[in-house]
């Protein structure tokens, strides 16, 4: 783990770039919920460095969604006493329902093109470059550049709901 906690810290951080600044959930404490997972992942087969970090976004864009979920479903009056990261991370309401729903247009884009959907999870979520997304996904980095801006476009158009 010490080995290669600076590069999942790093991830954190470009995760917690992007959300409000009213949100509180540390980087260590992404870390640290995304190790917990890890460790979860007995069965796991690691192709390479890039493969590793490939899972390690998915599953820190999952922790995120499940916390903005828990904070959408606490502000209309659910969940009384649920207190992992909650106790140390709030999220502002309107922030988790933009990321519910950038989650919800992903799974639509996935069902459309896994593709473009897989190229979003690894730039955005998991702030790979075009060069190491292109090998995790053994494509040509023209072909993510070209299918990354056509997925962008569609995601905006979705989440704006236009």
């Amino acid at each position: 783990m010490p080995l290669i906690e600076a590069e999942l810290r790093r991830l954190a951080r470009n995760y917690m770039r992007r959300e409000d600044s009213t949100h509180t959930l540390q980087t260590t404490a992404l870390v640290n919920e995304l190790y917990l997972k890890l460790v979860d992942q007995r069965k796991a087969k690691w192709q390479n460095r890039a493969h590793f970090y490939a899972v390690a976004a998915q599953l820190m864009r999952r922790i995120l969604i499940d916390h903005a979920r828990r904070n959408i479903r606490n502000k209309r009056g659910g969940g009384a006493h649920d207190i992992p990261l909650d106790d140390v991370a709030i999220v502002s309401q309107e922030k988790s329902r933009e990321l519910v729903a950038l989650d919800e247009a992903l799974t639509r884009l996935a069902e459309i093109d896994p593709m473009k959907c897989k190229i979003v999870e690894l730039r955005h979520f998991g702030g790979l470059s075009v060069k190491e997304t292109a090998e995790v996904l053994k494509i040509a980095e023209i072909t993510v550049m070209r299918h990354w801006g056509l997925a962008k476009t569609w995601l905006r158009r979705e989440v704006r709901g236009t």
